[in-house]
């Protein structure tokens, strides 16, 4: 008798004992996944704004036209990715921020289109430094992502 109860109490604690541990290891899954969805998410939109500028400029200086963007978006973009961004990634992304920065600078803030257009030589030698810059951050992120190891030798897209 007392064999059997022990037996059954051994079996009770056991099965217990898994389903907490299940529980830990499911919901350590569950938020592992949560964070690189929204990871996902804030890197999108941050590679989705720079695009969309990127391309603004480029246009306006071509045809020589005014141009406008919504710069709260993209600081809003760079402080929602700091929010899930790992360190590594975000020693990335501060120095793709300050690449656009010095783009910015050469293309946006000290030339108008209108007036001061920059040719698309002079547009392409500015845009060189983010575009290296935006390949790291790409790699870094798609290394903190998954196994990919090698990375991309060059940029698509911005």
């Amino acid at each position: 008798m007392l064999e059997t109860l022990l037996t059954t109490a051994a079996g009770a604690v056991s099965a217990t004992v898994g389903v907490l541990v299940g529980g830990v290891v499911t919901r350590r899954a569950t938020e592992r996944q949560w964070l690189r969805d929204q990871q996902l998410v804030a890197y999108q939109e941050l590679f989705g704004h720079y695009a969309k500028f990127t391309m603004e400029l480029r246009r306006a200086h071509g045809d020589r036209r005014g141009w406008d963007y919504d710069w709260g978006e993209w600081s809003a973009a760079l402080m929602r990715v700091s929010l899930v961004a790992p360190p590594g990634i975000a020693a990335e992304i501060d120095a793709f921020g300050r690449a656009v920065g010095s783009f910015l600078d050469q293309v946006a803030r000290t030339r108008d289109p209108l007036r001061d257009p920059v040719s698309p030589e002079e547009f392409e030698r500015a845009r060189a430094a983010p575009a290296q810059a935006q390949v790291k951050l790409v790699n870094a992120i798609r290394r903190s992502l998954s196994r990919d190891r090698s990375g991309l030798p060059f940029g698509i897209g911005g």
